[in-house]
Order: structure tokens, then C-alpha cells, then sequence
């Protein structure tokens, strides 16, 4: 016996719309880079690259309407204990680390370089984001389950409200990003919506 077992995610809400104050209100692009995204990335997810027009709607909507914009960039170098679990990606300066030119980061907007799944571990992601006065985070990216997933977790736990537009995640697996959607809906108390329902006013 292999010991396997069908297991169903609960349900979980997914809201038709939702309306953020832009002044107060921040989208966070989680690692949308040639390596997960694109056809020869080291560790592509094969939803991912699916996602760019959703994520390019959700960087007009704050672009026209004032909200901050971040990026954050998966970045490891030699030796890094990470490619010892996924193998080597993202690697500083290569083709695969780069931004996916779709949705490249403009002037001025803020892109951090994370070394672990969480945009916040030792970066300086939460000083922006209190000197900005944000409340709000809107998180999408890739990969659901594990950096998107880590990232509005330790968002939640710092008290933001986090948003998830679930057209612009992607997963490795349909489950894992169903799992994680509920987690962000039950667990941290968040809000998933379509990348279309997020009203700036």
C-alpha cells in the first residue's frame, strides 16, 4: 500500500471586488524572473509566464492610481545553502536572476533582493513599507506556495492586510496553490480576488 489519500482544500471565498486606498496600499511582484517564468529557467514554473497579463494590469492599476510598487528579486551567489535543496537559480547577474522584461521595474520603484522565501527576512522591505504609511499589500508572483506564500505570511503577521489576486499566482502544483490560497483566506486573514477586482479609489 502506498499509503496515498485524496485530500480536498476546503473552500475558501474568493471576493468579486475589492476597493484599496492607494495612497496607503502597496503591490508587491514576487520573483517574476526568467528563471521561474520563462522557457529555460532553471526552476520554471510552467503557470507562471500566464500570469504576466494579470500582473501587468495590477502594475497599471497602481502606476495610475499612486500606489507604491515592489519587486522583489530572488538572489543567491556562490556556495548559497538554498541551491543545495532547488539546485542553482537565480543567480546574481545571470540571464535567469533578471526581471522578466514584461514587467521590468520602472524608475523609482523599489526592488528587493531577498535570499530566502520571505521578502522580509533581512531585507529592508517593512522600513519602506512603514515610512510609506502602507496598510495594505497586494502580493502576487510566483511561486505561490513558497515565496508569494511566505511573503503575505509575514505580512499578516506584521498586521498589513494582505490582498491576492489568485490570476496572478502560480504554483508548481494546482493543489499547492489552492492550499495556499486558503491558508491566506483562513489562516492570515486575507482577502483573494481576480487581478479585476481590485478597485484603486
Amino acid at each position: 500500500m502506498s499509503g496515498r489519500r485524496e485530500v480536498a482544500v476546503p473552500e475558501y471565498e474568493v471576493r468579486e471586488s475589492v476597493r484599496v486606498e492607494p495612497s496607503r496600499t502597496a503591490l508587491v511582484v514576487v520573483d517574476m524572473q526568467n528563471d521561474f517564468v520563462k522557457e529555460g529557467g532553471a526552476l520554471r514554473v510552467p503557470d507562471a509566464e500566464g500570469t504576466i497579463p494579470a500582473i501587468h494590469h495590477l502594475l497599471e492599476v497602481a502606476r495610475d492610481s499612486g500606489m507604491k510598487v515592489v519587486f522583489t528579486q530572488d538572489t543567491h551567489t556562490e556556495g548559497d545553502p538554498e541551491w543545495e535543496i532547488w539546485g542553482e537559480h537565480a543567480r546574481e547577474g545571470s540571464w535567469g536572476w533578471r526581471i522578466v522584461d514584461e514587467l521590468s521595474p520602472r524608475e523609482g520603484e523599489l526592488v528587493i533582493r531577498k535570499v530566502r522565501y520571505d521578502a522580509f527576512y533581512g531585507t529592508h522591505l517593512e522600513h519602506f513599507l512603514r515610512l510609506w504609511g502602507t496598510k495594505t499589500l497586494i502580493v502576487c508572483g510566483t511561486v505561490a506556495n513558497i515565496c508569494v506564500h511566505y511573503t503575505a505570511a509575514s505580512a499578516a503577521l506584521r498586521w498589513f492586510e494582505v490582498v491576492v489576486p489568485r490570476d496572478a499566482v502560480s504554483a508548481l502544483d494546482p493543489f499547492d496553490l489552492e492550499s495556499s490560497l486558503r491558508q491566506t483566506a483562513f489562516l492570515f486573514a486575507g482577502t483573494v480576488t481576480r487581478s479585476g477586482g481590485i478597485e484603486a479609489a
